[in-house]
C-alpha cells in the first residue's frame, strides 16, 4: 500500500491533468480523507467537497444510503460504501468520489465484521450516454488501534482511487 502523502501527491497530478473533480464521503475516517488531499497544495482545482456522515441518519439525508442497505447490511458493508460513494459523487456532481466506512475499534467488532475491516467505495461519472460510469469497492481488514486503523483506511482509499483514475486514463488512450 502506498503512502498516503505520496497518493495525495499522485491524485493531484491526475486530476489536474485531466480537469477532473473530487468529492469524499467518509464514516470512520471523519474527514481525514479529505484532510489529506488538501493537504497538497493545488487540490482547490479539484477538490470539492467532503461528506462527514458518521450516522445511519447522516448517509441517508446527505448520500441517499437506502435504509434497506443499511437495515440489511449495516453501515460496514459493500452496499452502504458503494452507495455512499456514488451519492457522493451525484450530490456533489463530482467526476470521482471516494468513500469509507469500517470499524476503528477498540470495540464494536464481531466475528463477521473485526475491528479493522474497512470498505472504500471508488465512483466514477463518465460521460452521459457512455454508459462507462462505475462504482467499485474493497475490502480490507488492518491491524493497529484505532488511528492506525483510521490512517490505513485513508490509505486505503487513497490508493483505490488513484488506481481507478489511472486504469480509466489508460483505457482512454
Amino acid at each position: 500500500m502506498a503512502d498516503s502523502t505520496d497518493a495525495a501527491a499522485r491524485l493531484n497530478a491526475l486530476l489536474t491533468d485531466r480537469e477532473e473533480t473530487l468529492a469524499t464521503a467518509e464514516s470512520l475516517t471523519g474527514g481525514l480523507v479529505g484532510s489529506r488531499v488538501t493537504d497538497v497544495p493545488g487540490a482547490s482545482a479539484y477538490f470539492d467537497r467532503g461528506f462527514v456522515t458518521y450516522t445511519y441518519d447522516a448517509k441517508r439525508e446527505l448520500l441517499g444510503v437506502s435504509r434497506e442497505s443499511l437495515d440489511a447490511h449495516g453501515a460496514v458493508s459493500d452496499p452502504v460504501v458503494r452507495e455512499m460513494a456514488a451519492g457522493a459523487r451525484d450530490r456533489a456532481n463530482t467526476d470521482w468520489a471516494v468513500a469509507t466506512t469500517g470499524i476503528a475499534g477498540p470495540t464494536g467488532g464481531t466475528d463477521e465484521k473485526p475491528v479493522g475491516l474497512v470498505y472504500v467505495g471508488v465512483a466514477h461519472a463518465a460521460p452521459w450516454g457512455t454508459q462507462e460510469s462505475f462504482v467499485r469497492t474493497e475490502r480490507a481488514v488492518l491491524d493497529g488501534d484505532r488511528d492506525a486503523v483510521k490512517r490505513g483506511a485513508v490509505e486505503t482509499a487513497l490508493d483505490a482511487l488513484v488506481r481507478a483514475i489511472a486504469d480509466e486514463g489508460a483505457s482512454e488512450a
